[in-house]
């Protein structure tokens, strides 16, 4: 029996998870729990941040539970990392450790008049050849703007030098290392670069964003790698493990589906989808609407880049065809109501929420279901809703051929909406390739693992990772789909794309 262990926190944007993996990056044993979301105002979304602290704790304390009756010690456990929802931004007392407003969530779309106001001020786009990102109400530093405007308590506690900025890893971190006894106030490249005030080359925080943000220098916490020992954990069920890797989810993920080479690309299907590919130790800028970012800096390794293109919605489309419509009473339903037609019967559903993401960046883009007929039924739009899914995953794979020049052969999928079997056949129909979902699904845990484990000795090299049986065993879906049904497919979606543009303006 393997006696080597690494532990992840994998603080989602609904719920909580603690994790152990072996040295084989094999899964031994988890606990999960889901936390409020609140959302005082239409497009508004916001976590309480004591949530995702205590969840951190009530779950790491069941997992090591667990852990101790599967006959394991907790000495065995070498360190632990961190994986988090991104961008989702908050500020804090550091002379008191009080939020000073809840977490606003990274799907948050309040900040729609600040980024209209922001893009006209910077007519030449210098600021995404900075920062590698597009101004939009996506990322943190939009959301800091917000709060430093609109709360009194934020711009108090920046006047008087109290305030803490972070995204959720810095807020974990700072708590669990000690919090206002000397906690560390850090963040690693990965969540760093989506506030859009860190440097795509330099990986440092940047004047001249600063500066464009209205962003003060002395709330932002230290740019650190995503594979190292930062500090041990100063109290509760982990105290005293080194934590020792931080990674965006996002990027964990990729890491998790062993991703280390230029080319390699995942997909995410969590509450929105994420695809990642990695392009090498040189930043790819794109023309086609994608994220230049970086995936992971393991030590003092050079930087790997990546490209990155999202949509909002994923899962949480049928997460609302159960909560909104009472379409299905599970989210398991979906295949069974799916197979029960041929095709969508020409029904569209474009899911945009809040607006649109890559490659369109359209805020103004609203939910569209065209395609209506009386022959329409409840199981034409199951298929649909599936389908929008893999359309909007077609498209970034496209844009990512067009500004990388590298075409893909596999894609590598993880995720709550992967473990549905229609739903990644059809993204393999729409593809056109072959679509690989591993046995083992908790990537995102797994990649901030294999980070933490590089750090503290578990694993020696990415090639030693790549190497592990336990991570190669996969589920393979191929295309079954010919070239004109698939274009017919996507000339459909393109024009219901169309459909969905300005419906936020006319209710303005």
């Amino acid at each position: 029996m393997p006696n080597t262990y690494i532990g992840a926190i994998d603080q989602g944007t609904t719920s909580t998870r603690f994790l152990l993996f072996n040295d084989k990056g094999r899964l031994v044993t988890s606990h999960q729990l889901e936390f409020p979301q609140k959302t005082p105002c239409p497009g508004w979304l916001e976590h309480d941040p004591y949530d995702l602290l205590d969840t951190v704790i009530r779950c790491a304390d069941e997992a090591l539970r667990k852990f101790g009756m599967m006959g394991r010690t907790f000495e065995h456990i070498k360190g632990i990392g961190i994986t988090n929802q991104r961008e989702t931004t908050l500020v804090w007392d550091r002379k008191t450790g009080e939020p000073l407003y809840n977490a606003i969530v990274w799907g948050d779309t309040r900040t729609d008049r600040i980024v209209e106001r922001l893009k006209t001020r910077d007519n030449g786009g210098h600021i995404e050849k900075l920062c590698g990102l597009p101004i939009h109400n996506y990322f943190s530093a939009l959301k800091l703007n917000w709060l430093i405007e609109n709360v009194p308590k934020v711009k108090e506690a920046i006047d008087q030098d109290r305030a803490a900025f972070g995204t959720v890893d810095t807020w974990l971190l700072w708590n669990l290392t000690g919090g206002i006894q000397g906690g560390l106030h850090i963040t690693d490249v990965t969540n760093a670069s989506r506030t859009m005030l860190m440097n795509l080359q330099t990986c440092q925080w940047d004047d001249q964003l600063l500066e464009f943000f209205g962003v003060p220098r002395s709330i932002l916490p230290a740019i650190v790698s995503s594979s190292e020992i930062y500090g041990k954990v100063r109290w509760g069920p982990m105290e005293g493990l080194p934590l020792a890797g931080c990674l965006g989810d996002q990027q964990a993920a990729l890491v998790g589906q062993r991703c280390f080479e230029p080319g390699e690309a995942k997909n995410t299907y969590g509450t929105g989808a994420f695809l990642v590919m990695n392009v090498g130790e040189t930043a790819v800028h794109s023309n086609n609407g994608l994220l230049a970012t970086p995936v992971y800096k393991f030590g003092n390794q050079p930087t790997v880049y990546g490209l990155e293109g999202s949509t909002g919605v994923a899962g949480a489309a049928v997460r609302w065809l159960q909560h909104n419509l009472g379409i299905i009473s599970k989210p398991t339903d979906m295949d069974d109501l799916a197979n029960q037609v041929e095709d969508t019967g020409g029904v569209v559903f474009v899911p945009a929420f809040s607006g649109l993401f890559a490659p369109y960046w359209r805020d103004d883009a609203r939910g569209t279901l065209v395609g209506l007929t009386q022959f329409s039924n409840r199981c034409h739009i199951a298929r649909a809703t599936l389908e929008s899914v893999c359309f909007a995953t077609h498209g970034i794979i496209s844009a990512m051929k067009d500004d990388s020049h590298i075409q893909l052969k596999t894609l590598r999928v993880d995720g709550g909406l992967s473990s549905s079997d229609t739903c990644m056949q059809i993204q393999a129909d729409l593809l056109g390739i072959p679509v690989e979902r591993p046995k083992m699904r908790e990537t995102t845990g797994l990649g901030v693992a294999f980070a933490a484990g590089l750090a503290v000795g578990v694993w020696s090299s990415t090639d030693e990772i790549r190497d592990l049986e336990e991570n190669t065993l996969m589920d393979v879906f191929s295309s079954t789909l010919n070239d004109h049904d698939r274009a017919l497919k996507l000339k459909l979606w393109n024009a219901a794309i169309e459909r969905s543009y300005g419906w936020a303006k006319l209710l303005e």
